[in-house]
């Protein structure tokens, strides 16, 4: 027996850009989605007169004068569940990786995206959805974060912890590294329960086509989804991507699971935001930004967060990306995000230039949450390096035009360039936690320090490998205690000593 739909009807008074005025339709809301071609949807904004104002998504050229509209007097829903996992979506959650041949330009997306080898199952058959603009979670209904989310990136684990449920913000110039932070991030959360996704805003399909790639070759698109308003999709699309990412995240917290989101970047979307309200004629604020670009930004970081036991006690953490133009963090969206996040990565273009991968400027990061997600061993081994670091720069500043300095002077720029060594790290490459502690036992232990220039990178080559042959099971001990035991301790004491008794034999 078929279902009676009631649908309202309205239709298209002007179209301007990727902005409609609809007439016609008396019962809607701020948020409905609402249906005008097959491939073209709208998305209600505000009211003028007898007049509906929308943002288009979808083919936006297929939105013409007098079209009918069609709404369905529901808030604006997208469906989510496991089948999204592994998939490229848009916007509006249809899948855009080529598995689909009914989806409007999935083949020419997939083209791009390179994702034509898998099933033809369609996610968007799933039957349970959510509201976009999701109100976020109460005060009563979280907790304080206690696990750690670990990035693989040594600098970071140590110094700038990071722990589930929180929002640090990846902040610096363009080409800094940025996304590789993000992205190496969720290599590093293979075989971790832990749902990724990674929301690419008003980007380019050759950074989309790498990204999506660098996930395929290490397996890590197997508990990903991808979700994508392209540098070529409607500013609406743009608008709307990170609201449908953390959409999709929110189904996987409910059910007690972790899940970590990459917002890249909101800049783009921030103009977006500011390219919609223009086109709606509001008035500008600060730099042409609407007045309400804060609300719009915070409304989606405090959808982050950690779940009580009550609620089935899921976290979901955020990694929004922003850009700054010239290291100026006092811009009008980097100190917004700032101010919004529970901490900041600041990536310095210098550092970048002079070979410092990553090029994390540690006077100027921090994470609020502190060492308190940290486990035991990263902690007692970490707890003096970040002080270590920042004066070893205050001092390479101050004796660059000095020749003749002390002993004592020399040994302490031995040990920051030793630091500095340790910490550079290639790109997807993410360090696991035991190999992370096996790091900072050797310059604790300083071992490092007693190397010569660039036999630290020799060693951070080989000592892994030596231990899995010499040693297999003490990594999954140091996994499995994740604290320094006097045996952990006495083992790789034996092993550093083993390993360079092997390299002096073979020299």
């Amino acid at each position: 027996m078929e279902k009676l739909q009631i649908r309202e009807v309205g239709k298209i008074k002007e179209v301007k850009k990727s902005i409609a005025k609809i007439v016609g339709l008396t019962q809607c809301m701020i948020g409905q989605l609402l249906e005008i071609t097959p491939n073209t949807k709208g998305i209600i904004m505000g009211f003028v007169e007898g007049e509906i104002i929308v943002f288009l998504l979808g083919r936006v050229e297929e939105a013409r004068v007098g079209l009918t509209v069609m709404s369905d007097m529901r808030p604006f829903t997208i469906p989510v569940g496991e089948g999204f996992i592994g998939r490229v979506v848009d916007a509006l959650a249809e899948p855009i990786d080529g598995k689909c041949a009914d989806v409007a330009s999935s083949k020419r997306v997939a083209e791009y995206l390179d994702m034509k080898d898998a099933s033809t199952e369609r996610p968007t058959a799933s039957k349970t959805r959510y509201p976009v603009f999701r109100s976020a979670p109460g005060v009563l209904e979280r907790v304080p974060i206690e696990d750690a989310l670990e990035t693989g990136t040594l600098l970071i684990d140590s110094m700038i912890p990071i722990g589930k449920g929180q929002r640090e913000l990846i902040v610096g110039d363009r080409l800094t590294g940025k996304t590789t932070i993000g992205v190496d991030t969720i290599l590093n959360q293979k075989g971790k329960n832990i749902i990724c996704i990674y929301c690419c805003i008003g980007r380019s399909y050759t950074s989309i086509q790498k990204v999506v790639e660098t996930l395929k070759v290490s397996g890590a698109l197997e508990y990903t989804i991808v979700v994508v308003a392209h540098a070529a999709s409607s500013s609406g699309e743009q608008y709307l991507c990170p609201y449908t990412a953390a959409t999709l995240g929110e189904y996987f917290m409910d059910r007690g699971k972790d899940v970590f989101v990459v917002f890249d970047d909101m800049t783009k979307h921030a103009w977006a935001y500011r390219q919609l309200s223009l086109l709606l004629e509001r008035p500008p604020g600060r730099n042409a930004y609407p007045g309400d670009i804060f609300y719009i930004h915070s409304q989606l970081m405090e959808r982050a967060g950690k779940y009580s036991p009550e609620f089935q006690g899921g976290t979901m953490t955020f990694f929004p990306i922003v850009d700054t133009i010239q290291g100026d963090v006092t811009g009008y969206i980097p100190s917004n995000l700032v101010s919004m996040t529970d901490g900041q990565i600041y990536l310095n273009t210098s550092l970048f230039n002079s070979g410092i991968r990553p090029a994390v400027d540690i006077g100027l990061s921090v994470s609020r949450i502190g060492n308190k997600v940290q486990c035991p061993a990263i902690k007692e081994l970490s707890s003096t390096l970040r002080l270590e670091y920042l004066r070893y720069n205050e001092l390479v500043k101050i004796t660059r035009f000095k020749t003749n300095v002390s002993a004592e002077v020399n040994q302490r720029l031995r040990r920051g360039e030793v630091l500095t060594q340790l910490f550079s790290q290639e790109n997807n490459h993410p360090y696991s936690l035991a190999q992370q502690v096996v790091l900072l036992y050797a310059l604790q232990r300083k071992v490092l320090s007693a190397l010569i220039s660039g036999e630290v990178e020799i060693f951070k080559e080989n000592i892994f490998e030596f231990i899995e042959d010499t040693a297999p099971d003490l990594i999954e001990e140091i996994t499995k205690d994740k604290d320094l035991t006097p045996s952990i301790r006495k083992r790789l004491d034996e092993t550093f000593v083993a390993f360079f008794r092997k390299r002096d034999k073979n020299i």
